[in-house]
């Protein structure tokens, strides 16, 4: 794998994961997909509050959207686009990779990314899969996602966690060589290494739970020590504290409600003090300088 981890000046990447609050897979056994049309949906106001968030810290972020809210809000994502941001593809109906057969991953991309790209008028170029599902058992996907000319792929997490990660997986943006000679991007969620272990950072759940004191350390070693970007990433219905409550094991309602009424404020902070891009913009600015590598050896 060649590793992409040289940086002259660190700008970071953001990303937004376009889903509602019931769609998430804390619930997913509790709420059939069947019966999604039913709930109140909040993902357009949610998400035209995360544009605004944006807007008012000069940020742009890449928006993983669901093929299934793209199809009933095609505004939504025209609205993503008019606001400077790369829309990248989050499956159809947010089904975890290693629960799919490889058709039924593939014919579930093509539905969810045809339903982006028709709303948005651009081309597609990134994948992230629901619950970070490409795991060990399921790094077929890539290969899949190459085929269908994905630039890059941001589902890897290289962390221990009871739903997905690959605890060796490369912790810097790598480009993976795959068994049938095809090569994909990959952007994975930030971590620190820390007595051995990868520890997840600046993401989701992890900004809600853990304290603003592990996350300022947590984004200051990636930079100062390291200096890898920060790869930021969030939800719409994290700063959505009036969300309706949904039934749960006592598990998935803390992973889900601890916090929401904090984090708009904490992403405030964050991004007010770093340089944010969409993933696409990170990778070029990363790959020129491999490239030239490459051509010098």
């Amino acid at each position: 794998m060649q590793q992409a981890d040289g940086f002259s000046g660190i700008t970071d990447g953001l990303s937004v994961d376009v889903e509602d609050y019931f769609q998430v897979e804390a619930f997913a056994h509790r709420v059939p997909r069947s019966q999604w049309p039913s709930f109140p949906s909040r993902v357009g106001q949610n998400t035209e509050r995360v544009l605004r968030l944006l807007e008012r810290n000069c940020c742009r972020a890449t928006f993983f959207i669901l093929g299934w809210v793209a199809q009933r809000e095609p505004s939504l994502v025209r609205d993503i686009v008019q606001s400077g941001h790369e829309v990248g593809c989050h499956s159809h109906l947010h089904r975890r990779v290693h629960s799919l057969t490889p058709a039924e991953f593939r014919e579930d991309v093509r539905r969810a990314r045809g339903a982006i790209e028709d709303a948005a008028g651009v081309t597609v170029a990134g994948f992230r899969a629901p619950t970070f599902s490409i795991t060990q058992k399921s790094l077929w996907a890539l290969e899949i996602l190459a085929e269908m000319g994905f630039t890059y792929d941001s589902s890897i997490f290289p962390v221990r966690h009871d739903l997905y990660g690959i605890p060796d997986a490369p912790r810097g943006i790598h480009q993976r060589r795959l068994p049938s000679g095809q090569s994909i991007w990959e952007l994975p969620a930030s971590t620190v290494r820390v007595a051995g272990q990868n520890l997840p950072a600046a993401g989701g759940g992890y900004l809600r739970l853990l304290p603003m004191t592990y996350t300022r350390w947590a984004i200051k070693r990636i930079h100062n020590q390291e200096r890898r970007p920060v790869m930021v990433y969030f939800h719409p219905w994290e700063l959505d504290p009036e969300q309706p409550r949904l039934q749960a094991g006592w598990k998935s309602q803390v992973r889900h409600y601890t916090g929401l009424g904090k984090m708009e404020s904490r992403l405030d902070e964050i991004l007010a003090q770093g340089r944010f891009q969409p993933l696409l913009e990170l990778l070029q600015q990363v790959e020129r300088p491999a490239m030239y590598a490459q051509a010098g050896n």
